[in-house]
């Protein structure tokens, strides 16, 4: 059967791997339930990453010979942790540039499949228009690389900053780019949904899954990115380099079905959360 568990905090990946039955290959005989069915131990955030995977063990593994038992956890860094200590097999919650930039600073070994969703990066404000931002406004903004790029293009799309490479950081951002004088303030992307209803701050750039496990919806953004054409930011699975298996290949392969790709329209309607090739 499935089971879910939460870890919170790094830490809690050591002990994990002391006391649970992770890190066996799949397809190890030790590793398939009382149906014959191979279990994939996979971790992924909560929302929507692990809500889908829940859709998945529910209705299209089992016809597939697999069993997905999903591991939750609270942030961006332990889910790699624990794939690569081998606590788990496969983890659902991270983009392209996320995962170069985790493989290029942590030495991680890791693969990817598809592209299955995305969810658009939004901006959340106290003011009721873009002109209504202050000189001098405070933005809060995530403080990884991979993904404050992003809300930085998001700021020059909405002419709030301009000129922005792909080398500018909210530390190094020039005066000529930041003509209104924005006051960035850098925090962990789960702190961000925290502090965005604190007054001071005038703009919150957000991660979509952090916003959503809020209780927060896109339409109520004041900025918001556009995920129509082809985008770098899809979320897909990542297992370690040279360790994919035929159980592994046929999650591959259900995540990128049709029935997939409906159940995320059906859930997220106002594209809270978009399908990759979605029509």
């Amino acid at each position: 059967m499935r089971k879910k568990l939460s870890l919170a905090a790094t830490g809690a990946v050591a002990l994990f791997a002391l006391t649970a039955c992770g890190g066996d290959t799949p397809g190890d005989e030790e590793n398939v339930n009382a149906d014959g069915n191979t279990i994939i131990e996979i971790g992924a955030v909560p929302v929507p990453h692990a809500q889908i995977l829940e859709y998945v063990d529910e209705n299209l593994a089992a016809d597939a010979g697999i069993d997905l038992e999903i591991k939750e956890f609270d942030d961006y860094q332990t889910p790699n942790i624990a794939l690569d200590e081998g606590s788990i097999d496969v983890n659902y919650y991270q983009h392209l540039p996320w995962l170069e930039d985790q493989m290029a600073t942590k030495g991680y070994e890791f693969e990817h499949g598809a592209g299955v969703h995305i969810e658009p990066y939004a901006a959340f404000s106290k003011h009721d228009s873009v002109e209504d931002i202050p000189d001098g406004g405070v933005v809060a903004i995530t403080n990884d690389p991979a993904n404050q790029i992003r809300g930085l293009r998001l700021l020059e799309e909405a002419g709030l900053v301009q000129d922005i490479d792909d080398e500018t950081t909210a530390l190094s951002i020039t005066d000529e780019q930041n003509p209104k004088g924005l006051e960035f303030e850098e925090n962990q992307p789960e702190v961000l949904v925290q502090i965005s209803g604190d007054p001071k701050v005038d703009l919150a750039i957000l991660n979509g899954n952090y916003l959503l496990q809020a209780g927060m919806k896109t339409a109520d953004a004041l900025l918001l990115e556009d995920v129509s054409a082809d985008n770098q930011y899809a979320n897909f699975l990542v297992w370690r380099a040279g360790e994919s298996t035929e159980a592994i290949e046929a999650l591959e392969e259900i995540m990128q079905s049709d029935e997939v790709k409906q159940y995320i329209k059906d859930s997220w309607p106002d594209g809270d959360v978009t399908a990759t090739d979605a029509e």
